[in-house]
């Protein structure tokens, strides 16, 4: 069976192989159910590593192509040009490459992913960016690979996938001084929220203005809410309020044609 796929406007005009996968068209069962993409859950590993196979042969690539990495939420991001062993995966959160036949994946439940693709270079790139991510500096570093590759950032188009959106992540007053702290200006994206010292954080709006102050020549926020979708998304946060054990991870993914 191939999975139902989310595709980006922006990266198909690219010419590029992409997709945002949703939780459809797996065989996972439980709070897995049913194409959950992570080997770092507790699910059934042949169920993930079925799940990877539909997944790669959707993009096109051989069945161990996949590529996503041991995610940290740091601002680390590598070049790869040869597949690995999924025990023996780099712990980074962005990958790059200008090899074909390979697929390069990222994982999310609520973070933001994000897929680059520069179709005169002909190098791609995949990020997981939750807020600390985006904070730290992952997004940047993942087109300062790319560019490493031979990469121009006003020729990157970029697409942001299934994200939690602000309407669906309150946060902490904490929280919210980590951003200040680090500019001023950060308090945009925050929004009042009827707890009292509470504010409701803008994460795709908080990428989209990292990517463009980057300088990337296209971006496109696809706009989709994890949390609010749960018949096509997994979301950490509703796993969390519901007291369930885990929760499956979405993949995003970009290919060479």
């Amino acid at each position: 069976m191939t999975p139902p796929i989310i595709e980006s406007p922006l990266l198909a005009g690219a010419g590029v192989a992409h997709a945002f996968f949703t939780r459809e068209g797996g065989v996972s069962t439980g709070v897995y159910a049913t194409l959950n993409g992570g080997v770092g859950s507790r699910d059934e590993r042949a169920h993930v590593l079925e799940n990877r196979r539909r997944m790669a042969r959707a993009l096109g690539v051989a069945d161990d192509a996949l590529l996503v990495p041991f995610q940290i939420h740091s601002a680390d991001a590598i070049a790869v040009d040869a597949k690995w062993d999924v025990d023996h995966r780099p712990r980074c959160d962005g990958i790059v490459t200008a090899t074909r036949g390979l697929a390069l994946g990222v994982t999310g439940a609520d973070c933001g992913v994000t897929l680059y693709c520069d179709p005169e270079a002909q190098v791609i790139g995949a990020a997981h960016s939750g807020w600390k991510g985006a904070l730290n500096g992952v997004l940047e570093a993942t087109i300062e690979a790319m560019e490493r590759l031979g990469a121009r950032r006003e020729r990157i188009a970029c697409a942001l996938g299934p994200t939690i959106a602000q309407t669906s992540y309150e946060v902490g007053p904490e929280f919210r001084r980590a951003f200040l702290d680090v500019d001023a200006g950060n308090d945009r994206f925050f929004a009042p929220s009827p707890k009292p010292g509470h504010a409701m954080f803008d994460l795709p709006g908080f990428i989209a203005m990292r990517l463009t102050r980057a300088g990337v020549g296209r971006f496109e926020n696809l706009g989709l809410d994890t949390y609010a979708d749960e018949t096509r998304f997994y979301s950490y946060r509703r796993t969390t309020h519901r007291a369930e054990p885990d929760y499956g991870r979405l993949v995003a993914a970009v290919a060479l044609p």
